[in-house]
């Protein structure tokens, strides 16, 4: 099999547990470090998926990879590849299929409650799963584009995903190992201090210790939306 295109943004927002779900199911990748300058490909030949991970960026910046990125967005969906979309990810998405990414009426930063939505296309993906805990770390939100349905949504961002398809793309993050949330927490606990006043964040101290209870239904929800979406997956 032709192996997954993940691109990375900044270093400690890799791919988490979509990495150990790909090796488990043999499933070949190729890591493109956006933030380290690596070249954005110019041809999805060689691939079998799209995977896009999260960043601190806007989708809105005068960002040098932004067309590239788009372009292959663009294409990928055009062919029918499946694109996969985790927070900066899905906005990404979003913006490549015609839709706006705005500012979100809250910061949401740590564990809170998200609802699978009541359609047929919400169900393809979560099968009988109603609500989980997510973990959410963002700023900003996606407007719904065009001919996609809505299959996530949270009290403090009404789109938390959405699918088209082979298509996935998620505000909330499901990639999340306990390494990374304890990484990520360290390396912002600023982020979560200038914004302690939101109902949408948590403490960073209530954020570490939510995550052994809340992970592994994390990783339960992360493994049925990775099935799915390696289902269609070329050879």
């Amino acid at each position: 099999m032709k192996p997954v295109a993940i691109f990375r943004f900044v270093s400690h927002e890799g791919p988490g547990y979509l990495a150990d779900f790909l090796e488990r199911h043999g499933i070949p990748r190729s890591l493109i470090r956006v933030d380290a300058g690596e070249a954005i490909p110019v041809t999805l030949q060689g691939y079998s998926g799209l995977v896009f991970m999260g960043g601190p960026m806007s989708v809105n910046d005068d960002l040098p990879w932004l067309p590239d990125i788009l372009h292959l967005i663009q294409e990928a969906i055009g062919q029918d590849m499946p694109v996969l979309g985790h927070c900066l990810g899905g906005q990404l998405m979003a913006r490549a299929l015609g839709a706006e990414v705005v500012p979100n009426r809250y910061k949401e930063i740590g564990w809170g409650a998200v609802s699978v939505s009541g359609n047929d296309t919400a169900r393809a993906w979560f099968g009988s799963v109603g609500g989980f805990e997510a973990f959410h770390w963002h700023g900003e939100t996606f407007n719904l584009p065009t001919g996609v349905e809505q299959v996530l949504s949270g009290l403090h961002c009404a789109n938390q995903a959405f699918a088209v398809g082979k298509h996935l793309a998620l505000q909330c993050h499901v990639e999340m190992t306990g390494e990374m949330i304890g990484t990520w927490c360290a390396a912002s606990a600023h982020d979560v201090a200038a914004n302690a006043a939101s109902p949408g964040v948590q403490p960073v101290e209530t954020i570490l210790a939510q995550t052994p209870e809340k992970l592994p239904q994390l990783h339960a929800v992360a493994e049925r939306l990775y099935e799915r979406w390696i289902s269609g997956l070329a050879g």
